[in-house]
């Protein structure tokens, strides 16, 4: 008889040399009966020769990975060779319109790629608008080095940017910035007033919650971003500079710096572990780092209306006119910015007069009677201004040390007023998101920060984007009988207070960017719209409209939706790259 200790050791040897046979007798398992006096010394003969085998194969084994290993190593090191002498030493330079491919062995190359633990700059900023200095001021704030290169560090002189809405002001709490709104004649915004067929609603922001001071703000854009700018001045580790960024420079996949021009026309380069550009809607260099869609829908033209009262006081005023929307809000205690909204891109002619013909024949009629006069003024002191309101989805292409901000991002139309707050509170989400990095030399651990970046930011950014772009085309006069019976039912939505209008309030504020309420809104208004037609008598041809009523506004609002993301939307918590940052931290 053999011992069970025996047994073991045999029908673990057995395992080992068999292998896929005894795995397959041990899912079969036992026979039902086994003879224990079969396996006598011959088991034991065999139990040696098994060792001696497996020792052998062991030893095989051995040697024949040596061999790999030593095999792989050269042919690894011949490849490498290989790869490095053809392709690892060249650099390039993008532009916004080119890409041009620089080889190492350019004389110029020990200035192409400076060790970023020596650089004195952390951040290089490309423009110093509203984003570009309110970011500088963000990060020079927590010690980063930054250097700010702007095209014309004059006061700019623009006809949109001037009306921050209560949400955007939150944020420049948020950031240190609240001051910049003092000192520039800035006026409050407490709510809008809406106009249509001579009849007008107030619709007050849903502020009861908040400090008497959170309201809207409007201003000269150009004495806004002064403010920013002298503020972020005043940081000794922030440096502002005058000059035209050209190119973005490239080393291997990373952007490591810029090429611009400065105001004496020299041509220099700049080196920094991450670059932001912020250089506005006529971005040079968004093509480099993201997909632009941009679309064009409308053009605002301006004028300033002075010495006038509005209807109601620190309110923005929407006419709901033929074919498009007329604003009016207060820029200054005695100025007050009208824009005139014209569909498409083609305008009449400023040169030959055709535009103020325009204004005095087809809107001065639709302004209300408190304006009329000083509109018509306006006109015939004739400084008239235009300006392209463009939209365009961001479409970000992830590129190791450089990212886009501001309208050089993301655009929406400027009906809604909600472009600074976007762009302010982007910047609240990247402060946070680069706080816990030491320094950006990182490029592989600073990529994983910035993909987290596209998808917080969503939520907020893409509820004011849809908010603005379906608003407008609802505001849009229609042919079609659908899309007017849409207009008359989100004035009359609008006109019943309560929740059918601080709900929307808090949308277009900014107060409350929440897209699920965004989507319960414009449907109900669209279902409220229904509700008009079929009473008080149902009859075939008001279902039909209804029908098409609905459909009008599912075609509005879930294209934008679909544009700008219905996953980072309304779910980005099941994005990936939404935990990121905390997996890096």
């Amino acid at each position: 008889m053999i011992s069970l200790r025996h047994l073991h050791y045999t029908h673990r040897t057995i395992f080992t040399v068999a292998g896929h046979r005894s795995i397959n007798h041990r899912r079969q398992g036992p026979p039902s009966s086994i003879s224990v006096p079969h396996l006598t010394s011959s088991t034991t003969g065999l139990a040696s020769k098994r060792k001696i085998m497996e020792n052998t194969i062991d030893n095989s084994y051995i040697v024949g990975t040596f061999f790999a290993s030593f095999l792989g190593f050269v042919l690894l090191s011949v490849l490498r060779r290989r790869t490095g002498n053809s392709i690892s030493h060249s650099k390039k330079i993008i532009s916004g319109n080119n890409t041009t491919i620089r080889n190492r062995s350019d004389p110029t190359r020990g200035e192409f790629r400076p060790r970023f633990g020596s650089a004195d700059t952390d951040v290089i900023i490309v423009g110093a608008g509203v984003s570009g200095a309110a970011l500088a001021h963000t990060l020079g704030k927590e010690g980063r080095k930054v250097r700010v290169i702007e095209r014309d560090l004059s006061e700019p002189d623009r006809i949109v940017g001037e009306l921050l809405q209560p949400g955007g002001y939150l944020k420049l709490i948020e950031l240190g910035l609240a001051d910049c709104v003092e000192e520039i004649d800035a006026q409050r915004i407490l709510g809008y007033a809406l106009f249509k067929d001579g009849k007008s609603t107030q619709l007050p922001y849903p502020l009861e919650k908040f400090h008497s001071d959170v309201s809207g703000r409007s201003f000269h854009n150009g004495r806004f971003i002064q403010r920013m700018r002298e503020k972020a001045a005043t940081l000794p580790n922030v440096a502002l500079e005058q000059g035209t960024v050209t190119s973005l420079l490239e080393d291997e996949g990373t952007i490591i710096g810029v090429q611009y021009k400065t105001k004496s026309g020299d041509v220099v380069k700049a080196f920094a572990p991450l670059t932001i550009v912020c250089d506005g809607c006529f971005s040079n260099l968004r093509r480099s780092l993201c997909t632009p869609q941009v679309d064009v829908p409308s053009c605002f033209v301006g004028l300033v209306l002075e010495n006038c009262e509005l209807p109601y006081p620190n309110h923005g005023h929407v006419i709901l006119a033929d074919p498009s929307p007329i604003l009016f809000y207060p820029i200054s205690a005695t100025e007050v910015r009208c824009l005139v909204d014209i569909p498409g891109k083609k305008l009449p002619s400023l040169a030959d007069g055709d535009m103020a013909k325009y204004l005095k024949t087809n809107v001065a009629p639709q302004v209300p009677a408190e304006l009329h006069d000083a509109f018509v003024a306006a006109i015939d002191k004739g400084n008239i201004r235009t300006m392209p309101n463009m939209s365009m989805p961001s479409a970000p292409v992830p590129t190791r040390g450089a990212f886009l901000l501001g309208d050089a991002f993301n655009m929406r139309h400027p009906l809604t007023g909600g472009g600074m707050t976007v762009a302010l509170s982007d910047i609240v989400v990247l402060q946070d998101l680069l706080k816990p990095l030491r320094d950006f030399t990182d490029a592989d651990s600073l990529s994983k920060y910035l993909e987290s970046f596209y998808t917080l930011r969503k939520p907020v950014a893409s509820t004011i984007n849809t908010l603005a772009g379906a608003l407008y085309k609802v505001f849009c006069a229609s042919p079609d009988e659908a899309m007017k019976e849409m207009r008359e039912a989100c004035f009359a939505y609008l006109r019943l207070g309560g929740g059918c209008a601080t709900g929307p309030m808090g949308l277009l504020s900014g107060l409350n960017p929440n897209p699920v309420s965004l989507v319960f809104h414009f449907f109900a208004v669209a279902v409220y719209g229904v509700g008009r037609l079929l009473l008080p008598l149902p009859s075939p041809k008001r279902l039909w409209m209804g029908a098409r009523l609905i459909l009008g506004a599912s075609g509005i609002i879930i294209p934008i939706i679909k544009a700008e993301g219905v996953r980072q939307m309304f779910f980005p918590a099941t994005v990936p790259a939404y935990y990121r940052n905390k997996v890096s931290q």
